[in-house]
């Protein structure tokens, strides 16, 4: 699947904090200005079923936002595979400072985006890629090593 692109955020991240730990860092607060300083955890592994982040647990689904990241669990916000990805699970990934996301479709690109979740992307201006997995987790990597606040939901299964 080709990206999708709903817009630019105008906001650059600055040079990261190597000195802090941003999988320690607490969620923001309401109100309070999103972890922009903080990088996000770059994926080391990638198999069917398991993925590797800097600082996280294995696990075979995740959230990833600047500043750290944790499982993702679709029932959280009704996510299947059709529906789709909801606006609940993206939601995070913008309060938490992502302005660029990126969405794995699966590695058999069975999972779907819901309509509304694009849109709520569009509304925050965030840059928007959607990839099959394997993509996907290079994207995010790439962006991620240059400093971009970039969130993911990274699916790694069909």
């Amino acid at each position: 699947m080709t990206d999708t692109g709903t817009g630019r955020a105008s906001a650059t991240a600055p040079a990261s904090d190597p000195a802090s730990d941003p999988a320690a860092a607490p969620g923001p607060s309401e109100g309070a200005e999103p972890p922009y300083t903080q990088r996000s955890p770059r994926i080391s592994r990638l198999e069917w079923g398991l993925v590797e982040a800097e600082r996280l647990p294995p696990g075979k689904d995740f959230v990833l936002y600047p500043g750290g990241g944790h499982p993702w669990d679709w029932a959280v916000h009704g996510t299947r595979h059709s529906p789709g990805v909801q606006p609940g699970d993206v939601r995070e990934l913008l309060e938490r400072g992502a302005r660029v996301v990126v969405l794995s479709l699966g590695m058999d690109e069975r999972l779907t985006i819901a309509p509304p979740t694009l849109e709520l992307l569009r509304q925050a201006g965030a840059e928007v890629h959607v990839k099959e997995t394997r993509a996907a987790v290079a994207l995010y990597n790439t962006l991620a090593a240059a400093g971009r606040p970039v969130g993911g939901l990274i699916h790694s299964t069909c």
